[in-house]
């Protein structure tokens, strides 16, 4: 059986915060303002996951009134979400996402952040798909006041 979730997440941009992108440090003069360290890409990943699960969304899961969750390292909340998934009998197939941002370029970080994800998820580099996008200087995104991020994953009973 197989089951397929999709995930979507958007953070403003702010000074004073580091840019944290698919588990990685990402050298720029601004980071994602939130609760916890506001990885874009990992949280639509996460909401695709427990989607696939029918489970409730990152926000209700991992609340932003917990303290216990401020700052946290979000590759940590995908490990407990993966451990969902392995509990309920999954796997995960495959997942395909998208980090939309005007600046700063992605695709130098890419490959890191697959080394960081395909291990939490126990899966090969062939079974993940990130993809740099702008928004061409269009709304939040694409004037520099935001990033988004979204993400397709497939499940499989075990």
């Amino acid at each position: 059986m197989y089951r397929i979730g999709i995930g979507y997440d958007i953070h403003q941009l702010i000074e004073g915060r580091d840019l944290i992108i698919g588990g990685i440090k990402i050298t720029h003069e601004k980071g994602l303002l939130g609760h916890s360290d506001a990885d874009v890409l990992i949280h639509a990943m996460i909401d695709a996951i427990l989607g696939a699960l029918a489970l409730d969304d990152i926000g209700t899961l991992f609340p932003d009134t917990d303290p216990k969750y401020k700052n946290i390292d979000s590759t940590a909340l995908l490990k407990h979400v993966f451990n969902l998934v392995k509990e309920k009998g999954y796997s995960v197939v495959n997942i395909d996402s998208n980090i939309i941002a005007q600046a700063p370029k992605m695709m130098p970080y890419i490959p890191k952040m697959k080394d960081i994800l395909c291990k939490i998820l126990e899966i090969s580099h062939d079974d993940v798909s990130i993809k740099a996008k702008t928004k061409e200087k269009m709304d939040a995104v694409g004037q520099n006041l935001a990033i988004e991020a979204n993400a397709v994953v497939l499940l499989q009973k075990s």
